[in-house]
């Protein structure tokens, strides 16, 4: 992979055009796909830049699960490390951005529940 490009996961605001703008200044194209052994919880976002883009407080956070067969589904996007930084700063301090290996085994960045 070159070092300029990093595969991101998103199941949740990423994946709306207009946050995507107003992070990027551009569409992101990518490719449906699934990580086991999480699942979705909902948080509430209170920072302003963030609820300027995404439009809603509840967003949705990837948390470990003890349940193997629990998934989310979403998307994999390929970006670029000035991209990866802007999500840095778009997500949240109750997110962890860890690499995983999805069901394509694809690796891929996430943001996952600090807890």
């Amino acid at each position: 992979m070159n070092s300029d490009k990093h595969f991101l996961f998103s199941y949740g605001t990423l994946q709306l055009q207009s946050v995507q703008l107003a992070n990027y200044g551009r569409l992101l194209t990518g490719k449906h796909d699934k990580l086991f052994g999480y699942k979705i919880e909902q948080i509430i976002i209170t920072d302003p830049d963030v609820l300027s883009k995404s439009k809603t407080n509840s967003h949705p956070i990837a948390v470990k699960s003890s349940d193997k067969n629990d998934f989310i589904e979403g998307m994999i996007f390929e970006i670029t490390e000035y991209e990866l930084a802007q999500t840095d700063k778009y997500e949240v301090s109750d997110y962890l951005r860890v690499l995983e290996t999805f069901e394509s085994g694809t690796k891929a960045w996430i943001y996952v529940s600090k807890e």
